[in-house]
């Protein structure tokens, strides 16, 4: 498999899951802010991480995280009926971090520089 179908296959899962998220499914534990951040495939596309950034507390990211493991069952067939593969990947969801960091990045610099108001 080549390098550039695996992409394509990640944008078009990364797409599929978003709408799956938004209209399929129901669990009050994913009715927060949730978004696909990204989504790796491997070359042979029978594996796929899907990251996924939460806006809550701890608590809160750690409930998605278990709500979504639960239901990857119907979102796999969900993207096997919407996307024509011979094979639908293995789906894992991996909580991403890193617009929390990057938010605690620019609060850091904010603390530093407590007379620039221009917030840049």
């Amino acid at each position: 498999m080549s390098e550039q179908r695996a992409h394509r296959v990640a944008e078009e899962i990364k797409r599929e899951v978003s709408d799956i998220l938004r209209s399929e499914i129901k669990d009050p534990r994913v009715a927060g802010l949730i978004s696909i951040t990204d989504v790796t495939v491997t070359r042979d596309l029978r594996h796929s991480k899907i990251y996924i950034s939460v806006f809550g507390s701890d608590e809160e990211k750690q409930q998605t995280i278990e709500a979504l493991s639960k239901a990857v069952g119907f979102i796999r067939t969900e993207i096997g009926r919407r996307i024509r593969l011979r094979h639908t990947p293995q789906i894992s969801f991996q909580l991403d971090q890193s617009i929390a960091y990057g938010a605690h990045i620019n609060k850091v610099l904010r603390d530093l520089n407590p007379g620039d108001d221009t917030g840049e």
